[in-house]
């Protein structure tokens, strides 16, 4: 079933632009047209954060990062082995979805641990890459307050989900 819902979706919305006689393909082109420009704009600052996540693994820095804070995140109610993946989430998603794979592999899927990981991920947020994305597209420059309350929301999430893993 699941199969048939985005052709369906899709020929609902073509029956509907047909009822209403907007000419689906000229309007598709010309939403294709400002994408260009769009994806322009936005694709120093991907590269960007891009870049400085692959430089931050490749240098350790993650790894060291992680082994210093274990302390407190154990503390916290977070897995040491764990550490790793709250740090790099909310600047990578692929990285992310990486570190689970090889969380799965370790741990097996139905283990503590991965459980946890994989709500971690389905609570959180690519911060930064969502921060890029649209606040290069606004007049807002300063976020001053948007981040730092995002990653402590992301942090709050990550706690609530391993302390959700251990009691479900």
């Amino acid at each position: 079933m699941s199969a048939y819902i985005l052709p369906i979706i899709f020929l609902l919305l073509f029956v509907y632009c047909y009822r209403k006689k907007v000419n689906t393909y000229d309007t598709f082109v010309n939403g294709a047209k400002k994408a260009i420009p769009l994806v322009l704009d936005i694709f120093p600052f991907i590269a960007t954060i891009m870049i400085a996540v692959a430089l931050l693994r490749a240098s350790g820095i993650t790894s060291m990062l992680a082994s210093a804070l274990s302390p407190v995140f154990t503390f916290l109610g977070i897995p040491s082995e764990l550490i790793e993946l709250v740090l790099l989430r909310p600047f990578t998603g692929s990285g992310s979805y990486a570190l689970l794979e090889n969380v799965l592999s370790t741990y097996g899927a139905d283990s503590y641990i991965s459980r946890c990981a994989c709500v971690i991920l389905g609570c959180s947020e690519t911060i930064f890459y969502v921060a890029t994305v649209y606040f290069s597209q606004t007049k807002v420059k300063k976020l001053l307050y948007a981040i730092p309350v995002a990653l402590i929301c992301a942090l709050v999430g990550s706690i609530l989900a391993c302390l959700l893993c251990k009691v479900i």
